[in-house]
């Protein structure tokens, strides 16, 4: 059911009926994750989750509700809402004993966690248990203390950890002294039948630059992301100023969920370098493939290095030239020179640089770049990557669980079966 990268389902070979009683043991994964609503790690979430239930095994997420759980009912998989979103103690405490009685509920196999408060209360449900618990790190969560340090370590007592970049990865190993042995890098993937040229239709297009009161045939600078401050959003807005270039116009796209002083700080610093008109602050959009599609030139600024970052890899599936700062994610998703720019953090004159290279590449040389930024995506950064390689951990921690046969064995004995 569970299948390995070659596209094998991995438990096909294995009869499971001394286990259950029954013909076979039908896998049962949760994922446990706060909220679903927009994000990468609530992406790769519903990806998992959809590839679980083709897959053949039953697939359940566990969260506090948000926009997108109706995603999970489409695909065929289970949601269960608890308050798993909150970090008050006694909430945590509670969900102990509600996670363990879901486990018993449904037979889980695997418990795989995607955040430190919910992986607290996941990771002692599972101690007693012949449940498997796993985690993913999606970030270099903050030190500031050791109560902070404390707090943080719930996302290293997987019995796997899946880290979303070598970055990742090695903060886990450097911080945490993670052993090397149960980390599994797994880059975030997106899905090409959305993010490719070809899928933006040309009315979408017009529709769009309409919305943005952009003139026909202006370039785009574009930054997507919420508005915080170490997203660089000011980098930008001062690049913008340094570039010195009328006819560009930049978009930033993203909600400020909230910060309503960071959004003001950021129109009077448009105000004060007199880019009105030419900066746009844009609170949403719900098409982005569209909005890379229209943009001439793709930026994130991060000043704080990101644990993977999709804005450049969208970019670049969409055939964009892409300025990312040099830290974190990024050197992971670009390669430096042929697929897109790396720049110093927090360096708006060496953005501008950037910006002044990218918006000066002839047809020919932005073709050049398209293709190979498109490539690069569609070899290392796709949905069926991402969630192949996730499949692989839960194949791992059940042939540990049910001490069946090595999966070299396994592997061998589906070849010679599917031959």
């Amino acid at each position: 059911m569970i299948k390995l990268s070659s596209g094998i389902n991995f438990f096909e070979s294995y009869d499971m009926t001394h286990l259950s009683g029954s013909a076979k043991k039908q896998p049962v994964v949760m994922q446990i994750i706060p909220e679903l609503g927009a994000g990468g790690a609530e992406q790769g979430c519903l990806d998992v989750a959809a590839e679980l239930v083709r897959s053949g095994a039953k697939s359940i997420v566990v969260s506090a509700g948000g926009s997108r759980v109706h995603e999970l009912a489409r695909a065929g998989a289970t949601h269960i809402t608890l308050p798993v979103h909150s970090k008050n103690p006694y909430v945590m405490w509670r969900n102990i004993g509600r996670l363990k009685a879901l486990m018993e509920k449904y037979d889980v196999d695997i418990v795989h966690a995607r955040s430190r408060a919910p992986a607290w209360s996941a990771y002692k449900a599972c101690q007693g248990t012949k449940v498997k618990f796993m985690t993913t790190c999606h970030a270099p969560y903050n030190i500031s203390g050791e109560a902070k340090r404390f707090y943080n370590s719930s996302i290293i007592k997987g019995e796997r950890v899946i880290a979303i970049s070598e970055y990742v990865a090695q903060y886990l190993r450097e911080q945490y002294a993670v052993d090397p042995n149960i980390i599994r890098v797994i880059h975030r993937g997106i899905a090409l039948e959305k993010f490719h040229p070809t899928a933006v239709v040309p009315t979408h297009l017009i529709s769009l630059s309409s919305a943005w009161r952009i003139p026909d045939g202006a370039p785009i600078v574009m930054m997507p992301g919420r508005l915080t401050r170490w997203k660089g959003h000011t980098v930008l807005i001062e690049a913008m100023e340094k570039l010195n270039r009328p006819d560009v116009f930049c978009v930033m796209i993203g909600s400020d969920q909230g910060r309503h002083e960071y959004r003001a700080e950021l129109e009077q610093l448009i105000t004060d370098k007199g880019l009105e008109g030419r900066v746009r602050i844009i609170d949403h959009c719900s098409d982005m493939p569209t909005a890379y599609m229209l943009s001439t030139v793709v930026v994130s600024a991060s000043t704080d290095p990101e644990g993977f970052g999709r804005v450049p890899v969208e970019a670049q599936a969409m055939g964009r030239p892409v300025i990312a700062t040099d830290h974190g994610g990024a050197r992971e998703t670009i390669i430096r020179g042929e697929t897109g720019w790396l720049i110093p953090p927090s360096d708006p004159q060496a953005l501008a640089d950037a910006l002044r290279d990218a918006l000066a590449l002839t047809p020919q040389q932005r073709a050049v770049l398209a293709t190979r930024g498109m490539n690069h995506i569609a070899t290392h950064f796709t949905r069926e990557r991402m969630t192949d390689e996730t499949l692989n951990v839960y194949a791992e921690l059940m042939n540990e669980k049910y001490a069946m046969i090595s999966p070299v064995s396994a592997r061998r004995n589906l070849k010679h079966a599917a031959e």
